[in-house]
């Protein structure tokens, strides 16, 4: 398996993604406003305490009140909530927690009136963003992560992933923690931990002590509604949780960004900084990947599958449904196993579906009806085995009578929604018809414009594919015509990014030329 992440850097922001063996797998865009992200920490002021929803809304400057639940303030609430409160009133002077006195853990089955009133000043951390019309929803159990660990303050207890199953391995990261963890701060050793040695899990521990000396300095001059400690940019996120030998390549367009990768990197995992190549083709990023063209597949009401059959994916405002078709594939077995394969191929394809476009919440799957039993938990167990892969907390449902398979999965941020449809080139809307050859007689109009009025040097035509071939096939294609005619070969680029009838001029230094 080879991972390679392509990031696309623009004037609107940052667009981030993930190939596995060529295949887009995750998709993400970073704008200039972070606010907000999971993992961020506030200092929130409490607004109402709803005892019939064990629940308080919080201020935290966004334009809703965020939700915090009474299970979501952590058994340390109280020993977190003092801590806050001193270092606002100056009695806390250092984050070092060796001589803290914690408070005792409040109860699993308790009331949130009995621990937080309203207007109080709160320490919360953002465990879901902002989504549709709810505002953030809040924790009050603050963690740290790390590239190995995560840091869990006001807590002594030292846990490991599951996901790490050798005894051996787990005894040892265990007495490895536990032989230079801070007083009063407790440790869950990450997936990737497994293996690596004590000095790069000793440093892993100093850089999140050090994170949380920053945030209660910043603690200390805050006010409410005021971001106490800010989450590390996507593109970092990603590489601190991702970074293995599977990772080939790391392309980027933007010279700056990539020396800040490369130090970020070298801090991270030292030696691995040559992953990272800028890119400065002229042909844009994405489309030199193939992330576009996958993107306007993936991304739409229709996601087609390789062997001709295809998904409907549906969004309602209580979950997701998607319905798998088998289209126009045949198989030569019968109509159970076509069902079979048709089904399993759709099982790949939705887990990817899921992750890419981060879909969360319930998500209904109606497969190809299969009568055999042992079809059904095939389906079934090929399902989880493509899902395991998925970073998000998730549950699935087997098979029903009818054939329907349920998921839930955790959603912790706004869906990735992209917009594949395009306004018909040919009316712009308006449904009125223009001859569609005029288009080609445009270009033609405006190229002759910039080589013979202009001299522009370097001239680079950039048109949809179909339009590509208009101009460049044939035995004495229309590119061939104009050499002829201006001695100046004009090389015609195919944009699947472009719709059908839209085209642009680029100069020699890959800058668009204004007409």
């Amino acid at each position: 398996m080879s991972l390679e992440l392509v990031i696309d850097v623009r004037k609107s922001g940052i667009w981030l993604a993930l190939l596995q063996d060529g295949k887009l797998i995750e998709l993400h865009e970073e704008r200039g406003n972070t606010e907000f992200s999971v993992g961020d920490v506030y200092l929130g002021k409490v607004r109402k305490v709803v005892p019939s929803l064990n629940a308080a809304f919080v201020d935290v400057g966004y334009e809703k009140d965020a939700f915090l639940h009474y299970l979501d303030l952590g058994p340390q609430f109280n020993s977190l909530n003092k801590f806050c409160r001193d270092t606002l009133r100056g009695k806390q002077n250092v984050s070092d927690l060796m001589y803290f006195k914690s408070e005792k853990d409040i109860p699993k089955d308790g009331k949130i009136k009995d621990v937080i009133s309203s207007s109080a000043p709160i320490l919360v951390q953002v465990a879901k963003e902002p989504i549709s019309s709810k505002g953030p929803r809040l924790c009050s159990e603050i963690t740290l992560a790390g590239r190995f660990l995560v840091l869990v303050p006001f807590s002594n207890k030292v846990s490991v992933s599951q996901k790490i199953r050798d005894p051996e391995e787990r005894k040892r990261l265990k007495e490895v923690v536990n032989g230079i963890r801070p007083k009063n701060f407790g440790v869950i050793i990450r997936t990737v931990a497994s293996g690596k040695k004590v000095e790069m899990i000793d440093q892993d521990l100093r850089n999140l002590v050090d994170k949380w000396k920053r945030m209660h300095g910043n603690l200390k001059e805050s006010k409410p509604s005021a971001r106490v400690l800010g989450e590390i940019d996507k593109t970092s996120s990603i590489l601190r949780d991702l970074l293995n030998s599977d990772f080939s390549n790391i392309h980027v367009n933007d010279p700056d960004l990539a020396d800040h990768l490369k130090n970020y990197v070298t801090g991270i995992a030292p030696g691995r900084e040559k992953i990272i190549k800028r890119y400065d083709g002229k042909l844009a990023i994405f489309e030199k990947f193939g992330v576009n063209r996958q993107i306007k597949a993936l991304f739409g009401k229709k996601v087609p599958l390789p062997s001709g059959g295809y998904l409907i994916i549906e969004h309602t405002e209580a979950m997701h449904v998607i319905d798998v078709n088998s289209g126009n594939r045949k198989g030569a077995d019968g109509q159970e196993s076509n069902a079979l394969a048709t089904n399993v191929e759709a099982a790949k394809e939705i887990a990817r579906v899921l992750q890419l476009r981060d879909m969360g919440g319930i998500v209904c799957i109606d497969f190809i009806d299969m009568h055999d039993r042992a079809n059904n938990k095939e389906l079934y167990a090929r399902l989880k085995e493509a899902m395991s892969k998925d970073r998000a907390k998730h549950n699935i449902i087997p098979p029903s009578k009818f054939g329907v398979v349920e998921i839930t999965r955790q959603r912790v941020r706004p869906e990735t929604d992209i917009n594949t449809s395009e306004m018909c080139p040919t009316c712009n809307g308006t449904g009125e018809v223009q001859a569609s050859i005029l288009y080609a007689e445009e270009i033609e109009t405006n190229l002759d414009y910039l080589l013979k009025e202009r001299n522009e040097k370097g001239v680079t035509l950039q048109v949809h594919p179909y339009l590509e071939a208009y101009f460049t096939k044939g035995l004495v294609s229309r590119q061939m015509k104009w050499f002829l005619k201006y001695r100046k070969w004009v090389p015609v680029r195919g944009i699947s990014a472009n719709h059908l009838l839209q085209y642009s001029f680029i100069g020699k230094n890959n800058e668009e030329i204004t007409l």
